[in-house]
């Protein structure tokens, strides 16, 4: 199995793309002539993945939705992962985050168990906490940094003074990915809803690859997300959008609209890079 970071960067190069679709299977949202099907779900996913898969850099199954489905849901995150072709990695979002022997238990299920590529964490426990996901060093751990959501600031954003330097409690988190990054594949989630973030923790982790949530339906600034977030080699973003691509149509026309969607975001975040790249040219 090759290791998260080559497969991601290879996904990126071949697909000309740094599309993360998430995979949220929400029946309300879902087609009503799918959602009538007794297989919907592993149809449904399938289907998205099936019109999606050139155009990705990789798929981020949100493991709450399926959970909160029972037995069906377990039965068809399996199909859905089966779906995917192997050589698009698969980030699962899961942002698990206990004591030792459970944190253990938790990257067992999803790395040996599920096959996951990279997975979702949060560190809050400390540096325990993530170990056992840290000794998998091919596969990638994205550690909440900065989230997307509304009460984001009440923790991230408390000022936490560390060896002497006062900074928020989000900068603290990105120097420790920083640190763990060295005996592993590390990266940061950075939601595209705090625009003053994405600079100050691009300077703190410039290599680290970023998630970031809340482009589309939160209404995440993209322009600001990639002019502030690409790393030196016009890279380092996995950008994720769920809602705004699988659910583009609720008629017949769901994987066209779907495909379109994806294809895009992917083609409005390239024009970027290639402006972001042209300029910084310009000044060379």
């Amino acid at each position: 199995m090759a290791g998260f970071a080559d497969k991601l960067a290879a996904a990126v190069t071949r697909n000309q793309s740094l599309v993360c679709v998430g995979l949220d299977p929400d029946p309300p949202q879902v087609p009503a002539s799918v959602r009538a099907r007794g297989d919907w779900l592993a149809h449904f996913t399938a289907g998205i993945v099936e019109a999606t898969a050139d155009l990705v850099c990789a798929y981020k199954p949100n493991l709450a939705f399926y959970e909160a489905l029972g037995a069906d849901g377990w039965a068809g995150l399996r199909a859905s992962l089966a779906a995917i072709p192997s050589d698009v990695p698969v980030l699962l979002d899961a942002k698990r985050g206990d004591i030792g022997s459970t944190a253990q238990a938790y990257a067992t299920a999803l790395f040996d168990e599920l096959g996951a590529d990279a997975v979702t964490v949060s560190p809050y426990l400390g540096f325990d906490a993530l170990e056992p996901f840290l000794a998998y060093r091919e596969r990638g751990v994205f550690v909440l940094c900065k989230t997307s959501n509304p009460g984001a600031a009440e923790f991230q954003d408390l000022l936490c003074e560390v060896h002497g330097e006062r900074r928020p409690l989000y900068e603290h988190v990105a120097r420790a990915a920083v640190r763990w990054s060295k005996q592993a594949s590390v990266g940061l989630v950075v939601g595209a809803t705090h625009p003053e973030v994405f600079r100050a923790v691009r300077a703190v982790a410039p290599d680290l690859p970023f998630l970031v949530p809340g482009v589309g339906a939160q209404g995440g600034d993209l322009a600001m997300a990639v002019n502030e977030g690409l790393d030196r080699r016009g890279a380092g973003l996995l950008v994720a959008s769920s809602r705004a691509i699988i659910y583009a149509s609720g008629g017949e026309d769901w994987q066209a609209a779907a495909r379109e969607a994806a294809r895009g975001l992917r083609d409005c975040i390239n024009g970027l890079r290639e402006a972001k790249a042209h300029g910084a040219a310009s000044l060379s």
